[in-house]
């Protein structure tokens, strides 16, 4: 019996199917979740959260959140 290693799962076709501006907004999600964490779990601290956080959204071109 052979495995067919060429399975895609469900996030695998769920990526494809999304367009570049999807993409680009879902990777900065997965980033922002990341540094949320290591501040949650004192790994960073609130300053270098901020400072990430900030050149993150300036490279990615997604403006802070209106208050």
């Amino acid at each position: 019996m052979e495995l067919d290693l060429h399975v895609k799962t469900h996030k695998q076709v769920e990526w494809e199917q999304m367009t570049p501006t999807q993409k680009k907004k879902q990777l900065f999600l997965n980033q922002k979740e990341l540094l949320d964490k290591f501040l949650e779990r004192h790994a960073i601290s609130q300053a270098q959260y901020q400072k990430s956080l900030g050149d993150l959204r300036l490279k990615m071109g997604f403006p802070e959140a209106k208050q």
